[in-house]
């Protein structure tokens, strides 16, 4: 990060923009489709979730020399690096996962504005969400990032609009007695379950700030208390968005433009048109700041683990400093090629297994280390447990009601294991073969 003294604040704004730009600008018309009015109670649990994972990664940290994220702490407390190199790969993909889900939410917004789909017959949401994508690789090569100041007054500002039309909405809907908080949906218990499953992809922001920790003033101190203080502010607008864009926008708009959902309920308050245009500016930034954080925080991941031999020289270089511009390179277009897909289903489907897989193993790498410090083993023993049953949930939702993203999500996977075991357990063998072969010639 380019300010070396991040402070408290600083630090619960970079977390607290990221996940929103993820929550309430990303996946909350995916969650609605499915939870409808129950939308706020599926992403409850899944901050739930991700409480139990964050109080996991911060003891580990704690006890650990290597300060970091589950890669570190994976390699530190397993000794097993194929291990914790598979789980990198994992949370990497997961990154580029969502990385293109902010981009398509941009591309998404964006398009609103200008209002047109297609220019001389091409499709206008791809190439801007590509767009968006290229214009922060540049700026992350330039060195350009965000520094903590900046951060605070950006995630400040789209607080404080979303706080207003959250008051707003409250005040139209209960003004028009439509208020509901889906009771009749929790009662079938499924849908919601589904929903939870799904929005664990927009809780992953508060990880950004594992790899950035040396950057932060006291960070055994202040780390805690600005994960989990960003954890609870999130759930509260992503809470109160859901309840406001459920109960104000009509199902039918949700299911074709679900990307656009909380724009649309504040045009339908006495707002108007104006509103849109407001919300939908700040969804540019929120999630281009999404776009930007992750970015430079998954490079410099990619970085570390070029470093410790866990990623080919190629992906990456561990001998600059900051994020280097071939890692930058490397997620940059992986993200754009997955926003270039345009499934918003597809990538958060993929972001959030991907992410309940590294979050599930750090609760379970917790518990197993309970006897150290003073880690109490409730927690991250819920956290394995309640993560583990989403992930046969959510696949079997796929494979039920979403055939064709199912698939997608197998190849997916089925490339990054191939991809895995090659380099792990093939990798050796093939560069001997190599090396033997140049020397014959």
């Amino acid at each position: 990060m380019a300010d070396q003294n991040l402070g408290l604040f600083g630090a619960i704004s970079i977390a607290v923009g990221g996940m929103i730009g993820g929550g309430v600008f990303s996946v909350l018309g995916v969650v609605v489709q499915i939870s409808h009015a129950a939308s706020w109670l599926a992403f409850t649990l899944a901050c739930v979730g991700s409480l139990f994972a964050a109080y996991s990664y911060l003891k580990l940290n704690k006890i650990g020399e290597n300060r970091g994220g589950s890669v570190a702490q994976l390699e530190e407390f397993l000794d097993n690096d194929t291990l914790a190199g598979m789980v990198g790969w994992t949370l990497l993909f997961g990154y580029v996962g969502a990385i293109a889900m902010y981009a398509y939410a941009f591309g998404s917004f964006a398009l609103g504005l200008i209002g047109q789909k297609a220019v001389a017959g091409l499709p206008l949401h791809p190439v801007l969400s590509i767009v968006a994508v290229g214009i922060f690789v540049g700026f992350n090569i330039l060195g350009a990032r965000a520094t903590g100041t900046s951060e605070e007054a950006l995630v400040v500002t789209k607080v404080l609009i979303l706080i207003a039309f959250i008051g707003i909405g409250v005040w139209y809907g209960w003004q028009h007695a439509k208020l509901t908080v889906g009771a009749s949906t929790i009662a079938k218990g499924t849908p919601v379950i589904m929903a939870t499953a799904i929005s664990f992809v927009s809780f992953q922001g508060w990880q950004l700030l594992m790899y950035d920790q040396d950057s932060i003033q006291n960070p055994l101190k202040n780390l805690p208390i600005a994960i989990y203080a960003s954890l609870l502010i999130t759930i509260l607008i992503d809470g109160l968005i859901a309840i406001v864009v459920t109960s104000l926008v009509k199902p039918h708009i949700i299911a074709t433009e679900p990307d656009r959902a909380l724009a649309y309920a504040v045009q339908q308050t006495w707002v108007g048109h104006a509103g849109f245009i407001i919300v939908s500016l700040a969804a540019l930034f929120s999630t281009g700041s999404a776009i930007n954080g992750t970015l430079f925080s998954s490079a410099n991941l990619a970085d570390g683990m070029v470093s410790d031999s866990l990623l080919p020289d190629e992906a990456g270089n561990a001998d600059g400093s900051g994020a280097s511009t071939r890692s930058v390179l490397v997620i940059g277009v992986l993200a754009a090629a997955f926003a270039a897909y345009g499934s918003l289903d597809g990538i958060t489907s993929f972001g959030s297994i991907a992410f309940m897989f590294v979050f599930g193993a750090m609760c379970y790498l917790a518990f197993r280390e309970r006897d150290k410090d003073d880690i109490h083993p409730v927690p991250p023993a819920l956290g394995f447990v309640g993560i583990g049953l989403f992930i046969p949930l959510l696949v079997g939702h796929l494979w039920l009601d979403e055939r064709h993203v199912f698939w997608v999500v197998c190849a997916i996977a089925v490339v990054i294991l191939g991809l895995e075991l090659l380099y792990f357990e093939a990798g050796d063998t093939i560069h001997d073969g190599i090396r033997e072969f140049e020397q014959r010639l």
